[in-house]
């Protein structure tokens, strides 16, 4: 499964009340030569129906759920799913798999125990009548062994709010085969002042999050950094802001770093489908 160097990752192919706008801009996407589409788990839902409409609407561009949730979706329907999605539209169906927090697994009746958790999820995919093919999933691993399970037993890992010295430190975990497709926040605006505040404004509900919190203290960021809506350092490393060119300069640091693949999330201020933005990042598709 190739799916490029660069892929849009957007909530807005899922939200988005027009349907129909959604396969259009997702066919526009495909034209435009993004090789992946990433849409996010949210609060779950019907999230294979989601990337059913993509597969639709595409025909070279691979669909990457980044990433659904293990306590909302059970491993039998997500097996079941991929396997008819496989046979209407081939091997363009990558399942991002994530273990979020303590809270989602005591709603679902679970016991946080992220790499048991995982672990026993992988073992059912493998043991569904219509088995997931490691190379057909991948892992939202945040910390060194859940790195080395998805190295182990996915295509790679995904993970989400984080910089290029991650990047190349999950390498060195990875070693060299595996898929490292980090998330990328972007903002395409050459206001820096402005595109800092849309950023800012973005990442608070994240800062508030314990477990995003403690991967970014992991990650050498301080508790000053992340209070009051977060540092200027932290803004800045975490979303790359500006120009195309200087957006750009960031996903190279990443694939220098060790990543096989960068999935840009723009934000904006604006609502509905930031299809323009999308169109002034169609340079660095690839």
């Amino acid at each position: 499964m190739h799916i490029g160097t660069t892929g849009i990752w957007s909530p807005e192919l899922r939200l988005h009340s027009d349907t129909a706008e959604i396969a259009d801009a997702a066919a526009e996407l495909d034209s435009l030569g993004w090789r992946a589409l990433w849409i996010p788990g949210l609060g779950g839902g019907d999230i294979l129906g989601d990337a059913e409409r993509l597969l639709r609407a595409t025909g070279n561009a691979t669909v990457a759920t980044g990433v659904l949730s293990i306590w909302r979706h059970t491993a039998e329907d997500m097996a079941a799913g991929h396997a008819r999605l496989r046979k209407d539209h081939g091997h363009r169906l990558l399942l991002g798999l994530g273990v979020s927090d303590a809270a989602a697994a005591r709603r679902a009746g679970g016991t946080y125990r992220p790499l048991a958790a995982l672990g026993g999820y992988l073992d059912r995919l493998d043991q569904a009548p219509d088995p997931v093919p490691a190379d057909e999933r991948l892992v939202a691993a945040m910390g060194p062994r859940l790195t080395e399970l998805a190295a182990r037993r996915s295509a790679g890992t995904h993970p989400f709010l984080v910089t290029p010295d991650f990047t190349a430190d999950a390498r060195a975990i990875l070693g060299p085969g595996p898929l490292l497709a980090p998330y990328q926040a972007v903002v395409v605006d050459g206001d820096a002042s402005r595109a800092r505040a849309t950023a800012r404004d973005f990442l608070a509900p994240f800062l508030g999050m314990g477990h995003y919190a403690r991967s970014l203290l992991r990650q050498g960021f301080s508790e000053d950094d992340i209070a009051h809506g977060g540092s200027d350092r932290l803004i800045d490393a975490l979303v790359a802001r500006g120009t195309v060119d200087t957006i750009g300069e960031r996903v190279q640091a990443h694939l220098d770093a060790g990543a096989t693949h960068v999935a840009l999330h723009a934000i904006g201020s604006g609502e509905g489908l930031p299809r323009t933005q999308w169109r002034e990042l169609a340079p660095l598709a690839r």
